[in-house]
């Protein structure tokens, strides 16, 4: 009997590809260009935890980042499948803002990371 994961084209839980450094370096391109932008990891920030935010309370929190800028980062974001927009069906409108379950799981990634830059040796003159 055969497996079903290369018949329905996707991999069981558990069972990574087998990566090349150049499709892994390509990989990690791909994740790293989805979170660039001077505001993406701030308001990525702001919404960990499970937190909702109303786009004014997000203004409020970023007071340096103008609303445009936050318009056009909130919903690249979206459209990459890392925040969900809630609008709530009443008068006035109600629109909130929070993780999707997979951009929850940057967290523990850009936790390590911050740890990494932590461990930076200090450069010796």
């Amino acid at each position: 009997m055969t497996s079903t994961d290369k018949k329905v084209g996707y991999a069981p839980e558990g069972k990574r590809p087998d990566y090349t450094p150049d499709t892994a370096a390509h990989g990690v391109e791909g994740a790293l260009q989805m979170l660039e932008g001077r505001w993406k990891m701030t308001i990525l920030f702001h919404l960990f935890g499970d937190r909702l935010m109303r786009f004014s309370d997000l203004e409020r929190a970023i007071p340096s980042i103008s609303q445009k800028m936050l318009i056009q980062q909130l919903r690249k974001l979206e459209a990459d499948g890392i925040v969900r927009r809630i609008v709530h069906p009443q008068v006035p409108p109600k629109v909130e803002y929070g993780l999707t379950a997979w951009g929850e799981g940057l967290c523990p990634a850009l936790d390590a990371l911050l740890l990494w830059a932590e461990q930076r040796p200090v450069p010796q003159d």
